[in-house]
């Protein structure tokens, strides 16, 4: 079993992205899909390794 963290693109450089995880913002690779500006991902080891539709992007809401 692995473990993936969901996460929202904000900067794209190459197949290198920034991905802003509730606050804490991590460079990632983007190689394994093809993301833009804006678009959530779930995140393991590094990569990007699914892209997430709108209604699957329902993280804990700000309070």
């Amino acid at each position: 079993m692995c473990l993936a963290i969901p996460g929202k693109i904000i900067e794209i450089t190459g197949e290198k992205a920034i991905a802003d995880f509730q606050g804490i913002k991590k460079e990632i690779n983007i190689s394994l899909v093809k993301v833009a500006l804006g678009d959530y991902v779930m995140v393991h080891a590094g990569f990007a390794i699914e892209r997430l539709h709108t209604e699957d992007t329902r993280l804990n809401p700000p309070i």
